[in-house]
């Protein structure tokens, strides 16, 4: 089985759409705020991507360019990562998209950790608690996440055996030879 690149950028493609169509929303809601469809639309896909982009217009200014700038760049650079030779590129761009997942659902699960200043240990006696929430939308993405990586450890697996297979070839063509 040869490896895909379209099967290695599915994943992390999912994920840049997911922001992409929050962004697609946002303008949208901005376009018609009187629509209860935009509304709509809009508070399913905000909880799963609204940290980021505070974090981004805060940072780098609230401009929708910018933002789409940031997802061409990065869509460009997950797909380059899945067409490179070496394993390492893929294995980045699919676990960094789950890692990144994992990020969002937890955000939006409205997670908590117990810090320095506010310190709320648990019945339990533990220092912090962690909520998520699996609603079947997170638990979808993270299913997919997880098959994402399953197949980029596959695809490594099965590489990595071919080529010491045809090495194994060489040695003893090499060994017969002389």
């Amino acid at each position: 089985m040869k490896r895909r690149p379209l099967l290695l950028f599915a994943f992390p493609a999912l994920i840049l759409v997911i922001l992409a169509c929050e962004r697609l929303a946002t303008m949208l809601l901005g376009a018609y705020p009187a629509s209860p469809a935009m509304w709509r639309v809009w508070l399913e896909l905000r909880p799963l991507s609204a940290m980021f982009w505070q974090q981004v217009d805060m940072y780098l200014g609230g401009s929708m360019a910018l933002d789409a700038v940031i997802l061409v760049a990065t869509a460009l650079a997950c797909w380059s990562a899945c067409h490179m030779r070496r394993a390492s590129a893929f294995f980045l761009a699919n676990h960094v998209a789950l890692l990144f997942a994992g990020l969002m659902i937890a955000s939006s699960s409205h997670s908590e950790t117990a810090s320095t200043v506010a310190a709320f240990p648990m019945s339990s006696g533990l220092p912090f608690a962690l909520k998520v929430d699996f609603t079947w939308q997170n638990s979808l993405v993270l299913l997919l996440g997880f098959a994402a990586c399953a197949y980029c450890h596959v695809a490594f697996l099965r590489e990595t055996r071919l080529r010491g297979e045809s090495l194994a070839l060489r040695l003893v063509t090499l060994g017969r030879d002389i």
